[in-house]
């Protein structure tokens, strides 16, 4: 897994201004040099500017991720038959549609975590009696109660949405003709073809909503608490916000080498929710780059990195300018995200206007 620090970049930038890029432009606290007045540079107004800033500054560690559908689940026919038809990839199908046909009778999509595991009929009870009536109710079937026991008027409506199907109405629920999933459900790929026999695995599912999937490194899972804000990078270059929707509870130790060529760091699967769909565009499987926010610096003066002035006595500073002149002022800086950086000092305001070297 790729893994990169975007605080790198402003060290890197603070090492080149620290090296002597720009240390002509700087004087020296409270110096002079070559005629000038006391802290005033000696070559006059900066040939470009730019005033300080406050605002939240946000450090983040990028790692790669995959955007797709999530894992796929397998859906297996029982009862024998002959498969009669067969939904195409990428179809979506909804709660109360056909997943497939068997011997030309429709296997239906239903919304439940418990799997039908016995027929249902008159005098059953329990939580999948229950399960079921939901169904029954969310597709406009009623004259029962939603509640733990298959009565009479529960197989009266049961009848009803069998012969709308195009089944026999028998009021009694065969296993082998309801499938349950969490909720709509996207085929993504076939196992068999028309033809075949109902008595194996037939078909695989995702849910219908992408998301993007990160194997993130066990030291690093203090960046993706549930509910916090990433950033994502398509393979176009454009960009997307995304939100922490779970984190897996369960470690997996990697096959490939570390740094140092011993086994890497074991991962724990990490789920980031994209609101805005359409901003995905048509994009499956495709890898991407996800920026979790690692630190955080709230209401602070900034400036661009580029400003900064590598002073001689040691240290940074800025050139302030005021009116026709300018003075270099001593700053301390900090946080550094997004080409800007942290800086403070008693002769810092927001808004003053500071010189930026050529």
């Amino acid at each position: 897994m790729s893994r990169r620090t975007l605080r790198l970049a402003g060290l890197t930038t603070l090492a080149v201004l620290s090296a002597g890029a720009v240390v002509a432009a700087a004087v020296g606290v409270g110096g002079a040099e070559d005629g000038a007045s006391q802290g005033t540079a000696a070559s006059g107004l900066p040939p470009a500017t730019t005033t300080i800033t406050r605002r939240t500054l946000v450090l983040h560690t990028e790692v790669d991720g995959t955007l797709g559908h999530g894992a796929a689940t397998v859906v297996t026919a029982r009862g024998g038959g002959t498969l009669t038809w067969l939904p195409a990839a990428g179809a979506v199908v909804e709660r109360g549609g056909t997943l497939y046909r068997v011997d030309e009778r429709p296997v239906v999509l239903l919304y439940g975590s418990l799997p039908a595991y016995r027929a249902l009929r008159p005098g059953d009870e329990g939580a999948d009696v229950r399960q079921l009536e939901e169904n029954l109710a969310a597709l406009g079937r009623t004259g029962f109660t939603v509640d733990d026991e298959y009565t009479s008027a529960t197989a009266s409506a049961v009848r009803d949405w069998q012969e709308d199907l195009g089944l026999d109405g028998t009021g009694v629920v065969d296993p082998a003709a309801i499938s349950y999933a969490a909720g709509p459900v996207r085929v993504s790929a076939l196992d068999t073809a028309v033809g075949g026999q109902a008595g194996g695995p037939v078909l695989r599912t995702t849910g219908t909503v992408r998301a993007v999937t990160v194997d993130l490194p066990v030291s690093d899972l203090a960046l993706a608490a549930v509910g916090s804000a990433v950033t994502v990078t398509l393979p176009s270059g454009s960009t997307v916000e995304g939100t922490v929707s779970a984190v897996g509870a369960v470690a997996t130790a990697s096959d490939s080498e570390g740094p140092g060529g011993g086994s890497a760091e074991a991962t724990v699967e990490v789920t980031v929710a994209v609101a805005d769909q359409a901003a995905l565009g048509g994009l499956d499987e495709a890898p991407v780059h996800v920026a979790l926010r690692s630190a955080e610096r709230a209401d602070v003066l900034t400036v661009p990195v580029t400003a900064l002035l590598a002073l001689r006595e040691g240290g940074y500073g800025l050139e302030v300018v005021t009116g026709t002149g300018s003075r270099i002022v001593a700053v301390e800086p900090g946080m550094f995200a997004d080409g800007q950086v942290e800086v403070s000092g008693p002769d810092l305001a927001e808004g003053l206007t500071v010189g930026v070297p050529s």
